[in-house]
């Protein structure tokens, strides 16, 4: 997952794939082929018209239409078509698109004299004040932009980014569930796949232009670039490119981190995950309401249970947590093998390896602490109890989370949550959260008894507990919570006759000493982690690509095949229309809507969606491209530079790869962009956003139409 400045050097190779473009298109964040890739803040995703229009995936949506969705119009169960502009659904106030502006290194201001600090605190101090005042310097007088700097290569550089921040984004098609949503958790990560998880979103700004907050006068952002849709056929060894905001990786990582991973932290959250689970579907079975709000947080944690367990499989039975220490031992032995290397190196990864022990520890208390953030109530006033408690100090001195140019945010937050909120989801989840807290109670006793108070903490305590406080607070009302963000002083809050607030109010100090413990840990290994990173790059001897961090990335591979053991048989990299067909049973995940199946049964024969390997219309594709979370509705490019996919998974068998890069069994999983404007055209209608995107309609009813006389 290359940064874009690293892609230059790649030049010969890509046009040795089939590169037709400049190399610098792929190079240059402002590039026609570049400015096309935006962020949604979670997601990725890329402009396809000059007005705005934008495609991601279908499961990068489920936000908005939970948003918008009433147990009379259920959108997540039925998906949406705006037929015109006028029709298109805003996606609430927390809704974003990000364009990228610029990235600036701005290693030397951040590390300049950082070795010179001997306190850790102080040093973690001197390097969020120095980042808090570039992004201010950004952001002056630029109403329009969000700066935001992050750290590479485990600290060793830092770069700045500048983004176009698009605040009123709004539905524009979201296809039924059972095409979006099509297999559900038993075919997530896996191979074969039939999803059409594709879904369409448009920008909007002000009437001058400039972003806006939502309005019935904001108009169509006017993107300088957008992606034009492939018209050549793509077929098995052709290049294919990835750009788009990958989330997080750790192949950086040390033995010890890794040991942590597989001894500690993914069984920790696999057993997580399938508690909150189990509420979370016994709550959805209540009634339709309730099921919408839940399905969010089901498909969410659905996503991420099978995720940790691959990662866990792989690390343990796929062999990489031994691949990763028997790097580290080639490691040391090559630093010992040199009295300079010694010198440079000798003691970098014993001192790492003692912080990590001190983190160990603190992130031990600090697990438990933190699930109470489940509560979505008992969030909000945690963030209510800190926002008094910051906004007193100058902006500078402010918590970065709190400084003046998130209080916006906040209270967007805030607002969404009343359409999000359900009180039967929010009491089961702090239920669950407190049960898991007492079946390790010497680790939590100190919180577990400011929320039990005079009850005995034991499990028979939880329900009149939770219910007492829930019974007890206001804070279920909107007005309420933006009041108190705005107004509030610790003083204020501490006289409050308010359950949730008192709570939050008394367990701050957990959280001030977990976090101080954090800051501090961050500033020891702030000056050893770039001597680590300095030490692996001698002795990789070639380019490193840094972890990936939720910034501008381009990876690029090949489509292809493969074998997800030495003696299975091969993959085939596409799937097809057929098969969609084959699998449906009626029932979900594998109920496919009448409107497709009627669409395949009467498909004809030339189709400009057909491809002609295949004799139909295909469906997902495999490439070799290197992508993690976060690449989610990244856009696939041809060697033109040209639309032909969007990446929404990756195969089982490489999910420890966000640890150590597996190339032979690395797979990303591809919708076939042939598939999305076959259901835009045969089984949506949608010709107006087939002609928006450049794409002429190829239906039978258009063809119809065209061959009757106008009357």
């Amino acid at each position: 997952m290359w940064m874009p400045q690293q892609i230059a050097a790649h030049a010969s190779t890509l046009r040795s794939l089939g590169l037709e473009i400049d190399p610098a298109a792929l190079s240059e964040p402002l590039s026609p082929t570049l400015s096309a890739i935006v962020s949604l803040g979670g997601c990725s995703a890329s402009l396809v018209s000059p007005d705005g229009l934008i495609i991601t995936n279908h499961h990068c949506v489920q936000g908005t239409l939970q948003y918008n969705a009433t147990p009379e119009r259920n959108l997540v169960e039925d998906g949406y078509l705006a037929a015109t502009r006028a029709d298109e659904l805003w996606n609430g106030p927390t809704s974003r698109v990000f364009v990228t502006q610029a990235i600036t290194d701005v290693s030397e201001q951040i590390l300049a004299d950082l070795d010179s600090i001997s306190d850790d605190r102080a040093r973690y101090d001197a390097i969020e004040s120095r980042e808090k005042t570039l992004v201010a310097a950004c952001e002056r007088d630029r109403p329009q932009l969000r700066c935001s700097i992050k750290s590479y290569f485990r600290g060793a550089e830092y770069y700045l980014t500048e983004q176009l921040e698009i605040r009123d984004v709004r539905l524009v098609y979201s296809p039924p569930r059972g095409i979006g949503y099509f297999g559900g958790d038993e075919d997530n990560w896996m191979w074969p796949r039939h999803v059409g998880d594709f879904a369409m979103y448009r920008a909007y700004v002000g009437p001058d232009g400039a972003p806006a907050d939502h309005a019935p006068e904001n108009v169509p952002f006017k993107a300088a670039h957008h992606l034009e849709v492939a018209t050549a056929p793509l077929g098995a060894g052709d290049l294919v490119i990835v750009a788009g905001y990958p989330g997080y990786t750790q192949r950086y990582r040390t033995a010890a981190e890794v040991r942590e991973a597989v001894n500690v932290d993914y069984p920790y959250q696999i057993a997580m995950f399938e508690d909150y689970l189990a509420v979370l579907r016994e709550a959805a079975a209540r009634g339709e309401e309730t099921a919408i709000k839940a399905h969010t947080w089901i498909v969410g944690l659905e996503n991420a249970l099978k995720n940790r367990r691959g990662m866990l499989d792989g690390l343990e039975r796929g062999g990489l947590a031994q691949q990763k220490i028997d790097l580290e031992r080639e490691l040391r032995a090559w630093i010992d093998a040199d009295p300079a290397r010694q010198a440079s190196y000798g003691d970098v990864l014993d001192q790492m390896g003692q912080l990590q022990q001190q983190a160990i520890a603190n992130r031990a208390r600090a697990r438990g602490y933190r699930l109470l953030g489940f509560s979505r109530l008992l969030r909000e006033a945690e963030r209510i109890v800190r926002m008094a408690e910051e906004r007193p100090k100058p902006d500078a001195e402010r918590d970065p989370d709190y400084q003046a140019r998130n209080w916006d945010r906040m209270k967007a937050s805030s607002r969404q949550l009343s359409r999000s909120y359900d009180p039967a989801i929010d009491r089961a989840l702090l239920a669950v959260t407190l049960r898991r807290a007492i079946a390790d109670i010497e680790l939590h006793r100190g919180w577990l008894e400011i929320i039990f108070g005079d009850q005995p903490i034991v499990e028979a305590s939880i329900e009149p507990v939770v219910t007492r406080l829930y019974a007890n607070t206001t804070l279920a009302d909107e007005a309420t919570r933006i009041k108190l963000y705005d107004s509030a002083s610790t003083e204020s809050l501490g006289q409050m006759d308010d359950a949730l607030i008192q709570l939050a109010v008394a367990l701050r100090p957990f959280g001030e000493a977990i976090e101080a413990q954090e800051k501090r840990l961050a500033g020891a290994v702030a000056v050893l982690e770039p001597r680590y990173i300095a030490a692996l790059r001698e002795f990789s001897g070639g380019a490193l690509a840094p972890d990936a961090n939720g910034s501008l990335r381009v990876t690029y591979g090949t489509v292809r095949g493969y074998r997800p053991t030495p003696d299975a048989d091969r993959y085939e990299p596409f799937t097809r229309l057929s098969e969609v067909v084959a699998k449906h049973t009626d029932k979900a995940p594998f109920d496919a809507p009448d409107e497709l199946l009627a669409a395949a049964a009467n498909a004809e024969q030339p189709s400009r969606y057909v491809a002609a390997a295949l004799g139909e219309v295909p469906v997902n594709f495999l490439s070799d491209v290197d992508t993690t979370g976060g690449n989610s509705g990244s856009a696939t490019l041809n060697g033109r530079g040209e639309l032909v996919g969007l990446l929404f998974d990756g195969n089982y068998e490489s999910m420890a790869s966000d640890w150590l890069f597996i190339p032979a069994l690395t797979r990303g999983i591809h919708l076939d962009i042939r598939y999305a404007l076959w259901i835009l055209d045969e089984v949506e209608g949608a010709h107006h956003l087939l002609a928006e995107m450049g794409v002429a309609a190829d239906s039978s009813a258009v063809k119809s139409a065209a061959a009757t006389p106008a009357k």
